[in-house]
């Protein structure tokens, strides 16, 4: 995966004219940044959008006009548009004498001035906006309040109007219900007594047909024992002329036997009877052909025979069938006799309840023609109803037009108001750029099931004015409110996504060749080592070096497309009890575990602001995957111990460092940026922590170590001319953050606890400390101002 390198450089240094590379995010220059950043409008064939359009008068300020309210503010009545503000953002300064400080240093305050200048001239349009929107806001109010009480208005002559057409239409309906249901009654009758004629009607009409068709039925029971009859002679005939044949065919075979005998006694003279022999085979011949077709006239009669026996049966069978037919016929016309009788009666009846029917539906109709009326009036009551509710619906969506174009305008406001904040917050960063100032973020854990609950109420508290809006924080303690001002403060509801999300063009700089140093900083079990390192096992809750590590890979990936090569290298050490350990060493736990003191790291400093920890393992890196294997072996490596306010408590200082080497194929530009990313041991106090034998060894060289820090931010507040680096191994590995051209960031982390109040307030106040030092200018490491070095990695 990785092999150790003590003396390898990945890319030499050329004496081509180097060429300055544009920043995939942010270029080297701030102002360039800033200058591109659209704010107050695009182009629109070739014209701009004006500044900031008045909310309420839905136009644009021209560009030498500026809102009402800043008038007798401190600007003095300076109005600024885009192109005075790109001016002042692209304004290079003025050297005449590159090693005139003074002349510079008096630019550059005239400069910040009218930076500050800008930013108040904005910070009054943002107040004026502020007006604008709340006197919207009350306009809205006024507004939705008025359509309210028409909206219960209209609604409750909906509902009288309703319950009136309701009841009628019962009513309508009732008598509707019974209308139809003496129409479908005396339908139901009429249908009833046409049914009952026409059953009478098919009574007679099959009556006579079926006496119709019994007349038939004898007739041909009449012809049919006819045929039988003469059927049965034909048959008495057949069978005799059948005997004769049979008493002919005995005859012909006697004389067949006859002359057989006869030929038996002729053959002896055969010779001399000859020609009696022909003669009498003739005859003979001729006897067979007669003996032939006897036997087919006999066999014809016996085929005939049967062909009659079967129609004799089947006559029989249909003699039986209608002899059948002509009795169910007679018990049917019996029947239709008997419910023809009971018909009629029925009848007689049907017609009188018809009557009957008719006189109610008379009366029935009376009703329904006064009902009628009275429907016709309600209906002209509903029109009018109807009406006066169209009217009142006409003035609500009047209304509600009005409330959907206050709402536009207060949506604009807002998007200006956004738009503001934004351009604040990168002059802001610009004027912290120039004055080299260290940023620093707070963050406040939540809430703890151990933590205990304050008497008071809330121990932190968070402004809500805009100015502060997300950059401030209140402490109370004993009645007193302290209030302390970051670059950001982040809540205990802020995800590590949105803490990431503040940090990544920082994280992004490393990539252009800039000194990167983000630290943590903060009391045991404030969430420093969770806000770095984040929880494992969870995703969604890494941590910033996990993060940012994810970044760097990607956007190495997105730049090879640009002709950019990068290689990168990974150490890990720790500073415990003033003595530093490598992380990544393969034998540093067999001399540690023995008792024996490990390999001795010295830090040096060379002139170009690197910093060098001899003999220390280096590694190098080509994804993110290895760079988190590296990660899990040094956390299973570093010091922890549990105490009474940790159960795993960080005991030594963590320090992350990515050295990258960049160099674009098609211009020759090298680049090195060096990201450093440290997780500081907590502060704490004997008292609460109840540490004994090696953590109290542990808790001193900590409070010492984080002690030399405070001394030496206090002297660099106080820009004294002795920085007292080399008082810890810590002070003097972080000198090129703390004092050199890096862009450095301190994260401040917060306990809610009630009881760590008073450690909360040391930890605010050494940040505001650290948050007002000027490091110095942050400068970019190119093939320019790179000299060659050491191949190990710096912590500057």
């Amino acid at each position: 995966m990785a092999s150790e390198n003590q003396n390898k450089r990945p890319f030499p240094h050329t004496n081509n004219s180097p060429t300055t590379r544009a920043s995939p995010t942010c270029p080297s220059s701030t102002k360039k940044c800033i200058g591109d950043e659209k704010m107050v409008g695009t182009a629109n064939n070739g014209r701009f959008r004006q500044a900031f359009s008045v909310v309420n008068g839905g136009q644009d300020l021209g560009p030498n006009s500026a809102p009402a309210s800043n008038a007798g503010s401190e600007c003095g009545g300076i109005e600024f548009t885009r192109e005075d503000v790109e001016a002042l953002l692209n304004e290079k300064p003025k050297r005449k004498d590159r090693f005139n400080l003074k002349e510079r240093c008096d630019n550059m305050v005239e400069y910040i001035k009218r930076l500050k200048l800008c930013i108040k001239w904005f910070q009054e349009l943002e107040g004026s906006y502020l007006l604008e929107q709340e006197k919207l806001q009350n306009t809205l109010d006024s507004a939705e309040q008025k359509c309210n009480e028409i909206e219960v208005l209209m609604k409750n002559k909906e509902e009288e109007l309703n319950s009136i057409i309701m009841e009628l239409r019962r009513n309508y309906t009732s008598l509707q219900e019974k209308f139809t249901k003496e129409e479908s009654d005396k339908l139901a009758a009429m249908d009833c007594l046409a049914r009952e004629k026409e059953a009478r009607l098919n009574i007679e009409r099959t009556q006579a047909s079926l006496s119709e068709e019994l007349a038939r039925a004898q007739r041909d029971l009449l012809s049919a024992n006819q045929k039988i009859s003469s059927l049965n002679d034909m048959y008495k005939r057949l069978q005799e002329y059948n005997t004769s044949l049979q008493q002919y065919n005995g005859k012909l075979h006697t004389d067949i036997s006859t002359v057989e005998d006869e030929l038996k006694r002729i053959e002896k003279d055969k010779a001399t009877m000859v020609e009696n022999l022909s003669m009498l085979r003739g005859q003979l011949t001729m006897s067979r052909a007669s003996q032939d077709e006897a036997i087919k006239q006999k066999d014809a009669l016996v085929n005939e025979a049967a062909c009659l026996r079967a129609e004799l049966y089947q006559v029989r069978d249909d003699r039986d069938r209608l002899q059948s037919q002509a009795q169910a016929l007679t018990t049917d016309m019996v029947k239709y006799k008997e419910s023809s009788e009971k018909y009629s009666a029925e009848l007689d009846i049907l017609t009188t309840r018809t009557s009957e029917l008719e006189a109610t539906c008379s009366s029935q109709n009376n009703q329904l023609k006064i009902l009628h009326t009275q429907l016709a009036t309600a209906e002209e009551k509903l029109q009018l109803s109807d009406s006066s509710a169209l009217e009142t619906r006409t003035e609500y969506e009047g209304q509600k037009k009005l409330i959907n174009e206050l709402q536009t305008r207060l949506a604009d406001a807002e998007f200006k108001l956004v738009e503001g904040e934004m351009l604040r917050k990168k002059l802001h960063n610009t004027i912290l750029e120039l004055k080299g100032n260290i940023r620093v973020f707070c963050r406040v854990r939540p809430l703890l099931p151990d933590d205990g609950i304050s008497t008071e109420g809330k121990v932190i508290t968070y402004p809500t004015s805009t100015e502060i809006l997300g950059r401030g924080i209140d402490v109370g303690q004993n009645g007193q409110k302290h209030s302390f001002t970051f670059d950001q403060v982040f809540m205990p509801d802020a995800t590590q996504d949105d803490v990431f999300v503040e940090i990544s063009q920082l994280v992004q700089s490393a990539l252009d060749g800039y000194k990167v140093c983000i630290f943590a900083y903060g009391q045991t079990g404030s969430g420093k080592t969770y806000t770095m390192m984040g929880r494992p096992g969870h995703p969604e809750q890494k941590g910033l070096i996990p993060r940012s590590l994810e970044q760097i890979f990607q956007t190495r990936q997105a730049l090879k497309a640009q002709g950019w090569r990068y290689e990168m290298q990974v150490s890990m050490l720790e500073i415990y009890n003033e003595t530093i350990r490598d992380l990544l060493s393969t034998n540093r736990s067999s001399s540690t575990d023995n008792g024996v003191a490990g390999k001795q790291y010295a830090i040096k400093h060379d002139g170009n602001g690197n910093t060098h920890v001899s003999d220390l393992t280096i590694l190098d890196v080509r994804s993110a995957k290895e760079v988190s294997f590296l990660l899990d072996q040094a956390e299973q490596s570093r010091s922890v111990g549990k105490t009474q306010m940790n159960e795993q408590s960080s005991r030594s200082h963590f320090v992350f460092t990515l050295r990258i080497f960049g160099v674009n194929e098609s211009t020759e530009q090298q680049v090195q940026g060096i990201l450093n990313l440290i997780d500081l041991a907590g502060s704490e106090r004997l008292s609460k922590s109840g540490s004994t034998g090696d953590r109290l060894k542990e808790t001193q060289a900590i409070n010492k170590s984080l002690s030399s820090l405070s001394d030496v931010i206090f002297a660099l507040a106080k820009k004294e001319d002795y920085i007292p680096f080399r008082n810890s191994k810590l002070t003097y590995l972080l000198q090129p953050c703390l004092g050199g051209d890096s862009k450095t960031l301190m994260f401040v982390n917060i306990s809610p606890d009630p009881s760590s109040v008073g450690e909360s307030l040391c930890s605010l106040r050494f940040a505001a400390r650290v948050n007002a030092c000027e490091i110095g200018i942050p400068r970019r490491q190119t093939n320019n101002n790179v000299r060659p070095s050491d191949s190990r990695l710096s912590y500057g």
